[in-house]
Formats: structure tokens, sequence, C-alpha cells
């Protein structure tokens, strides 16, 4: 049995890989489900499309995805000395529930990183913001520093939502290593067709294939569609930058699954297969949110978080239907019928899945703990072999680029 200290001391040099530039996917292709799609069973390696993933997946199997939304997170405020101050916004702290921090009305707190911040010494930003042919304007007050982030309290007049300021002002934070700015067309294109829960930074890629008429096809072949939410986070673009995993901290994300889907996982006999990285962190927390449980029942709140290396540091005594089982009765305890926390779960080489027996991913980059996720669920032996395939076959990369499906033997 490895030890968390053999986890901790692998080498994130071991998971890198040659990306040029020119195959990292731009823009997404017109017809999103058209993109290749790279197959691996466990055996054999499969070149198919995206618009296959219907006739790939057995009747019965439940495709569980995450319905986060990407909010226009990217703020820009123009100083009167011509500076610009770009502000972020990453998780909110007043109120601290999402969807009640979108309807608020007059102002609230966010989490933020800035932008030239040497630039704003001091005083409130404004910015103008028109909302239906009304013009009112969105003020900013910086307040205490948190790490590399800072509490931003925006305020604005007119009645009107954060949601409608962030909609009307804001723009779709795109990934960094696309080397571009936001254009019109990402809008629409950096969204899944089924999100709808406001929330997220940063889209679950993965998804990004879909259709709704892939969907629909979904549907006739006897395939469960099922979703959950995790808002992803900034942290999912930050690379490993130590030379050993053990020294990088993952980013915390909240994640909200229902009472309906847990209980449909306990009784479930065919595969689940997860669209998207932030589906795989979402349900294979659930196990040790269940454990955390047995343990103490009474647990609620931060007690109830997943931290990074509790896969590997605690002795997993109880299965996984029983894990599940003892999240329904917590949710029967606290009259609830929709588990709300986070999670800092690191996935690395030698975890053991419990949920999730089959992936559709993107291909990510080097170096990074998404591709530590790929590496554990693969092999650590195989993902080499999967993206050498993909780079000699002339895959595209990254968040608009092609998909893959692992699946664990046919």
């Amino acid at each position: 049995m490895m030890s968390v200290d053999d986890i901790k001391n692998i080498h994130i040099s071991d998971y890198n890989y040659e990306l040029p530039d020119e195959r990292i996917a731009k823009h997404p292709l017109a017809q999103r489900e058209q993109c290749k799609l790279l197959h691996y069973n466990g055996e054999a390696i499969g070149d198919r499309h995206f618009y296959d993933v219907p006739s790939l997946l057995a009747p019965g199997t439940t495709l569980i995805y995450n319905n986060t939304r990407v909010i226009n997170a990217r703020l820009r405020f123009s100083k009167s000395t011509g500076s610009t101050i770009e502000i972020f916004c990453l998780e909110p702290v007043t109120p601290c529930d999402y969807e009640q921090i979108f309807q608020t009305t007059e102002s609230c707190t966010w989490l933020c990183l800035v932008g030239n911040s040497k630039r704003w010494k001091q005083g409130e930003l404004e910015t103008a913001v028109t909302i239906d042919g009304h013009d009112t304007v969105l003020r900013a007050t910086r307040g205490e520093r948190r790490g590399n982030s800072w509490e931003i309290t925006f305020a604005w007049d007119g009645g009107y939502t954060f949601a409608s300021m962030l909609d009307a002002t804001g723009e779709i934070p795109i990934p960094p290593y696309l080397n571009r700015g936001t254009e019109a067309s990402d809008s629409s294109d950096y969204q899944t067709v089924y999100s709808h829960i406001n929330g997220s930074v940063a889209a679950p890629t993965a998804g990004l294939h879909f259709t709704d008429e892939l969907l629909a096809e979904c549907d006739e072949r006897g395939i469960k569609r099922r979703e959950l939410t995790l808002h992803v986070g900034a942290g999912t673009f930050q690379p490993v930058k130590s030379e050993s995993i053990g020294d990088h901290e993952m980013h915390h994300e909240f994640i909200a699954v229902r009472r309906a889907l847990i209980e449909e996982l306990i009784a479930c006999e065919g595969s689940v297969v997860a669209v998207g990285t932030t589906s795989v962190r979402t349900l294979e927390s659930l196990y040790y949110i269940g454990q955390i449980l047995e343990y103490n029942p009474l647990a609620d709140g931060d007690d109830l978080t997943v931290k990074q290396w509790m896969p590997y540091t605690t002795p997993c005594a109880i299965d996984t239907r029983k894990a599940l089982q003892n999240i329904v009765d917590y949710l029967t305890r606290t009259g609830s019928d929709v588990y709300m926390g986070s999670t800092q779960l690191m996935i690395a080489p030698r975890f053991r899945y419990r949920i999730v027996n089959g992936i559709i991913t993107n291909f990510h980059q080097p170096q990074s703990t998404l591709l530590l996720l790929v590496a554990a669920f693969v092999g650590e032996d195989k993902w080499r072999a999967l993206y050498d395939h993909a780079m000699s076959h002339g895959y595209r990369f990254l968040s608009y680029g092609d998909g893959c499906l692992f699946t664990k033997g046919d």
C-alpha cells in the first residue's frame, strides 16, 4: 500500500509533455459535436467523433454533468489618470450564498483578484453601466487582503440585481492560455447547453461538446442524464509550480448534489460516467463526506469539507453505498433535499475511484492537477501513450479542443 508521503513525492515533471501553441484550440468548431473523440476502454484506443458518445455508452449508464454557468466575472474600472484596474470575482463573501448574492440589489462583497492593483492606492472605483436603456454606476471599494486576493465591496443604485450588473458590464473570463481577448462569441461558446446555475469563473469544458440533439439521443438510447453543481474557481488554471505535488495546495470549490441523485447512486447497477473533471471531483468527494459522517454523525459545515489529502491518510473502512447512505441520513436530519459543501480533493495517481466508472473530458495542460486526475483513472503508465496518440493524430487541445471518453473495460 502506498503511503501519503509516496503520493506527495510524485514529481510533477513526470506529467509534462510538449504542447505547441498551434495545437491549442483558440475557438471551438462551428458544430460542437463534430470534434474528434479519443476513446480508450482500458484496452484499445479508438478515434471517433463526439457525436458517437451515445452509441459508446451502454443503455442504463448514468451520465452526470455539471450544470454550473460561467458568470461575467471580469470587470474593468478606469481611473481618472487613465489606468485600468481589472477586478476578477472569485467567490461570494457577503452574502456567502451564491444564489443570494446574485439577487442582491444594493451591495455585495466578493473575494477578487485585482489586476494592476498598485495603481489603486485608495478610494472608490466607478464604471458606468447601462441596463435596459437606463444608466447607473457600479462602485467598487477595496477591503481586507486575503493572500493574493482582496475583499471587494460592490455598490450600485437602481434596484438591479447583481446578476444583471455583471451581465451588463462584465466579461466572460476565458482561459489565459488562449492568449487572446474575450470575443462576443465566447458568451455562448464558453457555456454548456445545460448550464443554468450561476457561479463559475471557468467552464466545465468537457460538456461544451454536447448539443441538445445529442442529449436527446442519449435519452432515446436509455442513458440516464443527471446533474450536479460544482462552481469552478480560478484555481482550475493554476499550474503545479512545486517540484512535488505535496507542496501544491488545491483550491476549495463549492459543490451541490441533490438527495435524489445520491439515492440513485446507492441503487445504481450500471456505469456512472462523469462529464468533466469537476463532476469527477464532486462525485468522488461524496465518498469521503460519507466517511466523515460515519465517525461523526453530527458533523456539519466546515467539518464536512473534503481536504485534499484525505483519500491517502484516512483508512477506508466503509463501502461506497454505506458512505452515500450516511449523506442521505444527514440530509434527513437537517431537513434538506440538497447537499451543499466544499471540496479540496486532490485526485492523483494511485487514487482509488469509488463512484466513477467512466470520464468524458478534454486534453489538459501539462503539469496540471487535471492531468494527474486523468492519469489516476487510465493508469500512470498509460496517460502518456494516449496523449502521444492524440498529438500524432491531429487532436486539438485544451478548453475549446477535442474530447476523450475513458471507460473501465467493456
